[in-house]
């Protein structure tokens, strides 16, 4: 237990998601979307994990999620994922961490800008990051998937533009790499019916807890 009372967590490991924002995504500057609404699909695996005493480790889950304004207003609906080789213990953990039942920053901000959660699933969940190159690709079942490249300098052809985004404070993470999400589609009924091109994307590695 910790020192609030609750069974103690901690997760490490790798993320990958994109959302329809342009490359500087405004959100990580505390500004508003440029058009107005969010529309994302996101994909964490856990390297290294525990609550209480369950392993956690190899765990995959994720969300695909649309909001009609800025992320902060809420109203969000969302679609969550635990990966079908999550056991039994494991995926209710995990489904209960997302809708912010034990703590954690990032858990329960998002549980709470997403009133309209759906009922969580369980699929099959891919997810390939390799943030020092900026590639990446994910996709969560039938939910929805992503493609994900360097962004390419537009004036000068094939050259990589490399660009990270440092947050000291950050709850979500302390450094990402930016990258080009090519391609990536939504398909889980409306609002979850979008696809996008050559929008924002993001690669970091996250230690999150309820300490």
């Amino acid at each position: 237990m910790n020192a609030n009372g609750r069974t103690s967590w901690r997760v490490t490991g790798v993320h990958a998601g994109t959302c329809n924002c342009i490359w500087s995504c405004p959100c990580q500057f505390n500004a508003l979307p440029d058009k107005g609404y969010c529309e994302a699909i996101l994909a964490w695996q856990i390297n290294d994990g525990h609550f209480g005493e369950t392993s956690l480790d190899g765990v995959r889950f994720g969300f695909a999620v649309h909001w009609p304004g800025a992320i902060h207003d809420g109203n969000g609906t969302r679609q969550c994922v635990v990966d079908e080789g999550a056991s039994g213990e494991q995926r209710k953990i995990m489904e209960e961490l997302l809708a912010g039942k034990h703590g954690g920053a990032y858990f329960e901000v998002f549980s709470v800008v997403c009133p309209n959660d759906r009922d969580p699933i369980s699929a099959p969940i891919e997810l390939e990051v390799d943030r020092e190159a900026r590639h990446a690709r994910l996709s969560l079942g039938g939910v929805g998937e992503s493609s994900i490249q360097p962004i390419v300098n537009p004036e000068i052809g094939p050259d990589e533009h490399r660009v990270r985004i440092d947050l000291p404070n950050g709850f979500e993470y302390k450094q990402a790499e930016i990258a080009n999400s090519v391609s990536w589609t939504v398909a889980s009924g409306d609002p979850l019916a979008f696809s996008h091109e050559n929008t924002y994307a993001q690669l970091y590695e996250f230690d999150w807890s309820n300490a």
